[in-house]
């Protein structure tokens, strides 16, 4: 099934973010390596593909897992969650109908 990790980051997390990026980068590519993820991006904390200094907001990523258990799993041991980058992470099952 596919689940949505939805992530909000504290204030200020672009530098925790920069540290943080190559690990978190890795997780994501052997998920999509594995076949399991659909996507994944950052909220850019304004209204721009490039945020410079302004950074980001929080995270989405949409992927399959066997449970809510496992996605949970996986979300709780993120490279940006043990760096502080994120406040709070929501994980939900989702259900894709377009495209």
């Amino acid at each position: 099934m596919l689940y949505a990790v939805i992530s909000q980051d504290v204030d200020d997390s672009l530098e925790k973010r920069l540290g943080a990026r190559p690990t978190h980068l890795e997780r994501l590519e052997a998920l999509r390596d594995a076949g399991h993820l659909v996507l994944a991006g950052p909220h850019p904390a304004i209204d721009s593909n490039d945020p410079g200094p302004a950074g980001f907001s929080g995270s989405l990523v949409v992927a399959e897992f066997a449970s809510l258990e496992e996605a949970r799993a996986w979300a709780d041991a993120d490279p940006y969650v043990q760096a502080g980058v994120y406040a709070q992470v929501t994980v939900k099952s989702f259900k894709k109908v377009l495209p």
